[in-house]
């Protein structure tokens, strides 16, 4: 009678757990739908010299998607060239180049197309501008420069001729040279 009862309740229970796993197998609709992500673009920047058109190796290119908060930094390697691809297609963003002893560029550009490619020539940086300096001076005198005007102040005197040369009457040294021994 024992076995009986147990042969039953383990009857009962398999079919309830049959149930269960056909149940949940015909529910398709729950859980989390697969949602592909969009397409994406292949860029790559090419970062060389103004000057001579050498590639500038070690620069950091940074790609800032408009809307996000993060960014996504890259090196550019011995060709000065740096590649992403995941970057989505239809969507703006900033391109910046830092490089040390270049002047910082950066740009914003609209990604749409699946491959993209960017040149971006780097220049030195310029003189830098100090408070101490007078600026205007500057001005004046390179406008004068250019018309061929000379400011009176900045120019000293020449000096004169009759200065420098001894006079007539003035007495001369009559000393022979010292002889070497």
């Amino acid at each position: 009678m024992l076995s009986r009862t147990f042969f039953r309740s383990l009857a009962i229970a398999l079919i309830a757990v049959s149930g269960i796993s056909v149940s949940a197998q015909e529910s398709a609709h729950r859980g989390r739908k697969y949602k592909p992500p969009p397409p994406t673009s292949r860029i790559e920047v090419t970062v060389v010299r103004d000057a001579d058109s050498k590639p500038v190796e070690n620069a950091s290119v940074i790609f800032h998607l408009d809307g996000d908060k993060g960014n996504m930094e890259l090196k550019t390697n011995e060709d000065g060239k740096s590649v992403i691809d995941v970057l989505p297609i239809g969507s703006t963003m900033r391109l910046q180049i830092l490089a040390k002893g270049y002047q910082t560029f950066g740009q914003d550009y609209k990604i749409n197309k699946s491959e993209l490619t960017f040149g971006i020539r780097l220049k030195r940086p310029g003189e830098q501008y100090s408070i101490y300096k007078n600026h205007d001076q500057d001005a004046d005198a390179q406008k004068n420069d250019k018309t061929g005007d000379s400011d009176p102040q900045k120019d000293p005197p020449a000096p004169d001729a009759a200065k420098d040369k001894p006079s007539d009457s003035a007495p001369q040294s009559t000393n022979p040279p010292a002889k070497p021994q």
